[in-house]
């Protein structure tokens, strides 16, 4: 089974969904308003003048963002309906952004540019069977001193709902409709596989990053699971017998010298 091709289809048709969802509120983004959360904005600092690779980037708004802070980004993606949509954002606000359409690995293989940044964020890690080229790709993309910036859900979560915290060869096939408030119950096969945060570190370290920080957060800025609470000025929590779960984890690595 092709699973890479399976997720393909998957967010192909996601993406035509998600343009017309108020989650992604893309008139709001093309007015002005940035998809850039506080956690990565914090963690990645001053973009300005930065070369910036954005892997698994949907359909661009977040690449866009960061290129509005100055960054010359490079945004990679399985879906070519994402990838298109992305081109076609970038011409219309006139920024200078290159997207390519590939799955991560086949980008790895192929990828002889590197960048001063490599970012990836929010639900990305459960699309990929395995982590050891995934970690290679970000290491052989980065200048000497470059850094690559991880901020992704809480496997914390997953477990909770009935999902498996360790790493397995096969994925788990569902059939799910998308996290967009507009769906309309529009049922589409996915396969994921789950990666616990060791995984996540060791495949990073053991391709020759340093890692700078880890950090894990209690508050989710996307109201994208069940039970969700809203904080305000804080974002959306989930509470396990009165007690906050962590619901994001955030990681910078760099590239020695």
């Amino acid at each position: 089974m092709d699973y890479i091709e399976i997720n393909k289809q998957a967010w192909d048709n996601r993406t035509k969904i998600h343009l017309a969802s108020s989650f992604y509120d893309l008139q709001a983004f093309i007015d002005g308003k940035t998809s850039l959360n506080p956690i990565e904005l914090a963690q990645m600092g001053d973009v300005n003048h930065k070369s910036l690779l954005h892997l698994q980037c949907h359909f661009g708004q977040d690449s866009l963002s960061w290129a509005r802070l100055g960054a010359k980004v490079t945004g990679v993606d399985l879906s070519s309906e994402s990838i298109a949509t992305a081109q076609q954002l970038a011409n219309q606000l006139q920024l200078d952004t290159n997207f390519i359409n590939s799955d991560i690995y086949q980008f790895g293989l192929s990828n002889t540019q590197q960048y001063d940044r490599v970012f990836t964020s929010y639900g990305v890690l459960a699309w990929l069977p395995e982590l050891t080229s995934w970690a290679r790709t970000i290491v052989n993309a980065l200048v000497p001193g470059g850094e690559f910036h991880l901020v992704e859900f809480h496997p914390f979560n997953d477990v909770l709902y009935g999902y498996g915290y360790f790493s397995q060869t096969q994925p788990d096939i569902e059939n799910e409709v998308t996290y967009t408030e507009n769906h309309n119950n529009q049922i589409e096969t996915v396969a994921t596989w789950p990666h616990p945060i060791s995984e996540v570190i060791n495949a990073l370290i053991q391709a020759g990053l340093t890692i700078a920080s880890f950090n894990e957060h209690p508050y989710s800025p996307y109201d994208c699971f069940e039970g969700l609470e809203y904080v305000q000025d804080k974002g959306y929590r989930l509470q396990h017998k009165g007690q906050n779960i962590p619901l994001i984890y955030a990681i910078k690595a760099i590239k020695p010298l």
